[in-house]
């Protein structure tokens, strides 16, 4: 597995366990970075991500700053889901190294946590709109991602 994704302090159970699912279908790793809006342990998960989990490849990070040493060490590009950018995934040449964070559903991240990453991008959507839901748009840009990277070829 190359390409991932992550997740910033997830607040919505339900929406993690929806990409956690996603995750395991298309065979992405997905790091969760800790504290989680709710209770967060292997009970859980197997009601979140359902019989999903067995298929999944988690990756638990205790802080933001535990998942950036790791990222850094790991030599991985940090490409930011966020609206406050214009530039579109559409527009992006994505890598097999990425890794395709998103922030909180209820607050996005921090300033400091977008400022770390190496790309930032948004997806396109009619402007009188705010926001899609998390999982939507985990979707959208891990199956343009891996679209442009080939990486559909692999799964059946």
């Amino acid at each position: 597995m190359s390409l991932s994704l992550a997740l910033y302090q997830p607040d919505i159970p339900q929406n993690t366990g929806t990409i956690i699912r996603l995750a395991a279908c298309l065979n992405s790793k997905l790091h969760i970075i800790h504290p989680t809006g709710f209770a967060f342990s292997q009970k859980n998960l197997r009601r979140y991500g359902m019989d999903y989990i067995d298929f999944s490849n988690i990756k638990e990070h205790i802080s933001f700053e535990a998942f950036e040493n790791w990222r850094k060490d790991n030599e991985k590009r940090l490409v930011l889901l966020t609206t406050k950018t214009t530039s579109s995934i559409y527009q992006n040449q994505f890598s097999s190294n990425d890794i395709l964070m998103m922030g909180r559903e209820s607050a996005g991240v921090p300033t400091g946590v977008a400022e770390c990453a190496d790309v930032k991008l948004r997806i396109p959507m009619n402007g009188q709109m705010r926001s899609l839901n998390i999982a939507v748009s985990a979707a959208l840009v891990l199956g343009e991602a891996k679209r442009q990277l080939g990486e559909f070829n692999d799964l059946s």
